[in-house]
């Protein structure tokens, strides 16, 4: 399985990523079969050079089966080449636990008691 993907290079504090066409089982930096484009992530968002991806061979690789990651996704949606993923992976163990909840909405009725 083919997968469109980052791959992290420059310096500690100091991300550059490239986008590569990589097999699925490979590492993260390791073996890729091709070199899509770049990403850095320091560049402020309106500037050019922040991104740049082969529009051409990314339609290649896609029409051969390869799957863009969560974040190659989002950049191609930006370009028009696919859509947006809407449902993420959103866990609720952040949310406040249960006798939490209960205690948070006692305290807005008694403070909505007593404005009113």
């Amino acid at each position: 399985m083919l997968k469109i993907r980052m791959s992290r290079g420059g310096t500690k504090k100091r991300p550059f990523f490239k986008i590569v066409v990589a097999d699925a089982r490979s590492p993260r930096d390791g073996r890729f079969i091709e070199r899509l484009g770049h990403y850095n992530p320091l560049l402020p968002k309106d500037n050019p050079e922040r991104i740049k991806i082969d529009l051409e061979r990314v339609k290649h690789w896609l029409g051969h089966g390869a799957q863009p990651s969560d974040r190659i996704g989002r950049f191609l949606a930006d370009v028009g080449i696919g859509e947006r993923k809407t449902t993420f992976n959103d866990p609720k163990k952040s949310a406040p636990r249960k006798k939490t909840q209960e205690r948070l909405a006692a305290e807005k009725k008694a403070t909505e008691g007593a404005a009113a």
